[in-house]
């Protein structure tokens, strides 16, 4: 089986990485009390501080400086959950890139299902958004995925056009582009079980496949998100690089239990079979 850490082009090894959106569930005051927490649980845990297991975190836009804040000395990255495609101008309540790296976000999430739905980011507002966050030095965090259930075969192809609409915003020449793209089936949002592992892993087989063969990809990681909770990552061993995180990861205990199975799947001393 393929090492799920040996994903960066040119056959190096990338951590398993786990991204934790906290979305809008948590008040700025429990925000900062989640982030000392898994803050105090990272500097404990080997894999995290032997860099084989990854950690980001994306707090609500008002947390934004207070997390940073605990999560200081630790190797926990920190972003955000939007971005405006505009960087300066007359955007009233628009949130710029630039901002974002200013106050030390490395990452910023693009095209989420729910900014789709409820907040009408349609395609050409996720392109946008897309090459904002590369131009401002953040790494996106790319979401796509089919809108309802679908055979592996549709729901790959629309997962790819989704990819190929945004890399489209690339400039012409772009090269070395660092990207991380969350396969997040819409229809998996907030239910009870993460997709059956043999639909995502095809899915995100094919979403690799399409970033390998782009020359103007410098390194690109593929997580799952949608349920993804305790038991998915290993059930996507040498397929995920990664998890994105919503609601499972909420409490810090049940965040510590995917972060074993992550350091377990990352020891090298330790066959996953």
């Amino acid at each position: 089986m393929t090492d799920p850490a040996a994903r960066l082009r040119g056959g190096s090894h990338a951590p398993i990485v786990l991204a934790v959106s906290l979305k809008l569930y948590l008040g700025v005051e429990s925000t900062v009390q989640w982030s000392k927490a898994v803050a105090d649980l990272v500097r404990e845990h080997p894999a995290v501080a032997e860099g084989r297991v990854q950690l980001l975190v994306l707090p609500s836009l008002p947390a934004l400086p207070d997390v940073r804040n605990a999560f200081a000395g630790t190797p926990v990255k920190v972003g955000a959950q939007d971005l405006f495609w505009e960087d300066r101008g007359a955007f009233t309540g628009a949130v710029s890139g630039a901002d974002l790296k200013a106050v030390g976000c490395a990452y910023v999430e693009v095209g989420h299902a729910e900014r789709r739905a409820l907040f009408g980011d349609d395609d050409e507002a996720v392109r946008l958004k897309f090459a904002a966050a590369l131009r401002n030095g953040l790494t996106p965090v790319l979401c796509v995925g089919e809108t309802s259930r679908a055979e592996s075969a549709a729901a790959a192809r629309q997962a790819g056009e989704e990819l190929a609409s945004a890399l489209a915003g690339l400039p012409p020449g772009a090269s070395g582009c660092d990207i991380v793209v969350a396969y997040e089936p819409q229809w998996a949002i907030g239910q009870a079980e993460a997709a059956d592992p043999e639909h995502a892993g095809a899915v995100i087989e094919g979403l690799r496949a399409s970033l390998d063969a782009d020359s103007r990809i410098g390194s690109a990681l593929v997580l799952y998100g949608g349920s993804a909770q305790p038991g998915t990552l290993s059930a996507l061993a040498g397929r995920a690089d990664g998890l994105f995180l919503g609601r499972f990861a909420h409490d810090p205990r049940r965040l510590a239990l995917i972060l074993d199975e992550a350091a377990l799947l990352s020891d090298p001393h330790v066959s996953t079979g």
